[in-house]
């Protein structure tokens, strides 16, 4: 399946679900400070949710939050000066991951030196669940 299909879909299930919510202050923020103005699109909190959901579940290992603020960074124009990379917003990660936890979609783990949170079986039966209904 197309990977922006299952996103897609994925977020109208967390949405309708209500297993992640989008708190009052997302209306307000940036989604990096690579960015200029706040997002456009009213549901970018559950395309983000499902986005990270779907990292996840491809990378299969414990994944934290600066590794998924990297993810979702870039180049910022700077005017003159060259452009630079910026990571994305720590805050929004973090609550999409807990809330994300909160719904017993990803566990939390620490196995050591690896800490961060993987998906979990729940997790995965709903992303598969997306994709056998497409086909």
């Amino acid at each position: 399946i197309d990977p922006a299909e299952l996103i897609k879909k994925a977020a109208e299930e967390l949405k309708k679900n209500e297993l992640a919510k989008k708190p009052l202050w997302a209306n307000f923020v940036k989604t990096s400070t690579a960015r200029e103005r706040p997002p456009v699109d009213g549901d970018w909190w559950y395309l983000r949710a499902a986005s990270i959901l779907r990292k996840l579940y491809i990378l299969d290992r414990p994944i934290g939050t600066n590794k998924l603020r990297n993810f979702y960074g870039g180049r910022k124009n700077r005017g003159h000066k060259p452009e630079r990379f910026y990571t994305g917003s720590g805050k929004i990660i973090r609550t999409i991951l807990q809330q994300l936890e909160k719904a017993e979609l990803i566990n939390p783990v620490k196995e050591g030196i690896h800490k961060g949170r993987r998906i979990s079986s729940k997790g995965k039966k709903f992303l598969d669940g997306l994709t056998k209904d497409g086909k």
